[in-house]
């Protein structure tokens, strides 16, 4: 199996930065997909980021531009990097791993934003 591990949250104000990191151990496969998810209170989950092994970043359009995806494949793990923070930003953030067998979710971190 596949293990996650987040850190990284908390709580800043608008117009300031975070970073998140997750940390994947266990049964890795060289070619996966880790990306960011997002939840806010009454709202489904949602993507905001993704990175494949190897491949082209994939963002939403609500994080263009503030947010940026990397990984370091040599310590399995995946970095949120969130500028510009927005109050609308606030959510718990998951991270996510897939390969060809699993998906496997973290279990999740709080961001919020205060305006």
């Amino acid at each position: 199996q596949v293990q996650l591990v987040e850190s990284g949250g908390g709580l800043v104000q608008a117009g300031g930065s975070l970073r998140l990191s997750c940390a994947a151990s266990g049964s890795i496969f060289s070619i996966n997909f880790m990306g960011w998810y997002r939840q806010a209170p009454g709202n489904n989950r949602e993507l905001v980021a993704t990175i494949p092994y190897g491949g082209s970043r994939n963002y939403a359009d609500s994080v263009k531009g503030r947010f940026t995806i990397s990984r370091d494949n040599a310590k399995n793990t995946v970095y949120l990097q969130m500028n510009s923070l927005k109050p609308e930003d606030t959510a718990v953030y998951y991270c996510n791993y897939k390969d060809s067998r699993y998906v496997v979710w973290g279990q999740g971190t709080q961001v919020t934003v205060s305006s």
